[in-house]
């Protein structure tokens, strides 16, 4: 924990929360791959920190910022691998946590805090330079990663609650919204957002701009500084 207070999760409310995560992908049309359950490390329910997926055809495998998190990083490798991903790494002293990875077209927009380094960032950079992909280092203090604090619209508006970011002037397009877990939005298509339940007014916000919010229950992952977009990897070719 970084930012809150500890509080107690229950754990059978979040399996059946995560069961709900996995059936909302699967009712919008994505098909999932589950990455075996790894019950030495208690945050890998968190795959998005372990893997950076660049134009569907490379996986760029995180070496996290906590050391405790980066046995998670081989079981997730193993799954990529089967996908058919080419599989790049960064290495120590490098350090980097996919949740600070905002995608937006061709720019990875990268958190530099507490969980990813310069080292990181700068492997991370050449990696994806031959995908024509350029990368901009974000600095990220209020939050534990970049994507803690802002997401991105369809239409690349990037949102954000302001007391969580800390430049909202690094994005060409903000948009401030009222609740902090209505920053967080995974894209289903081009319409739908996958968010969190407990931001009504955001998804009325999200509905005024013509999208359709996709509400799912997450609080027990909220409690481990969670959001919506922790919890999976999306891949598309």
């Amino acid at each position: 924990m970084t930012h809150i207070e500890r509080r107690p999760v229950d754990v059978e409310l979040a399996r059946r929360q995560w069961r709900q995560y996995v059936d909302t992908l699967r009712s919008n049309g994505w098909r999932t791959v589950e990455v075996s359950p790894a019950d030495d490390c208690p945050d890998g329910v968190f795959v998005e920190d372990t893997v950076v997926v660049v134009r569907g055809e490379l996986a760029v495998m995180t070496n996290p910022g906590a050391p405790e998190r980066r046995e998670e990083v081989a079981v997730v490798e193993g799954v990529v691998g089967e996908i058919g991903l080419q599989v790049a790494r960064i290495v120590s002293p490098g350090t980097l946590d996919g949740g600070d990875v905002l995608k937006i077209g061709d720019t990875f927009y990268v958190g530099r805090g507490g969980r990813t380094n310069d080292d990181g960032i700068e492997q991370l950079t050449r990696l994806v330079a031959t995908y024509g992909v350029r990368v901009v280092p974000v600095d990220v203090t209020k939050a534990l990663h970049l994507k803690s604090a802002v997401t991105a619209l369809p239409d690349g508006t990037v949102v954000g609650h302001p007391d969580f970011v800390d430049d909202p002037s690094v994005f060409s397009r903000f948009m401030p919204v009222p609740e902090g877990s209505g920053a967080h939005v995974v894209l289903l298509d081009d319409r739908r957002l996958l968010m969190a339940d407990d931001a009504p007014d955001t998804a009325e916000l999200f509905r005024s701009r013509g999208y359709e919010p996709v509400c799912v229950g997450i609080s027990e992952f909220q409690k481990l500084e969670g959001c919506v977009t922790c919890l999976s990897v999306r891949i598309r070719g």
